[in-house]
């Protein structure tokens, strides 16, 4: 995806997703773009913004906790979140309120 997330005036929030992969695919370039397709039909998502080199980034925006929140327990969303083990030496997620923003 080489697209900037198109977000409405602030505030909104992001979701920061920062990542090491392990070796080895083990399917998850089809689920992780099934989790951003999926995520996409969610009440509240802004848009989706990704970059992996030795560390991944992946950050979702959302218009709401509430809506964050709602995707953190969607039902498939959590039953990938069990396989992070398999994708990932070591990840961190971050939820921020982004109160400003500015750009061309």
């Amino acid at each position: 995806m080489k697209a900037i997330a198109k977000t409405p005036a602030p505030p909104y929030y992001a979701v920061i997703f920062s990542s090491i992969r392990t070796d080895g695919d083990n399917g998850y370039y089809d689920t992780a773009n099934r989790m951003v397709e999926l995520a996409s039909t969610q009440p509240g998502f802004l848009g989706f913004e990704t970059a992996r080199q030795e560390i991944g980034i992946s950050v979702s925006y959302w218009d709401s906790l509430e809506a964050i929140q709602s995707w953190k327990e969607n039902a498939e969303h959590r039953e990938v979140q069990k396989r992070a083990k398999d994708w990932y030496s070591s990840f961190r997620v971050r939820v921020c309120r982004v109160e400003k923003e500015y750009g061309f």
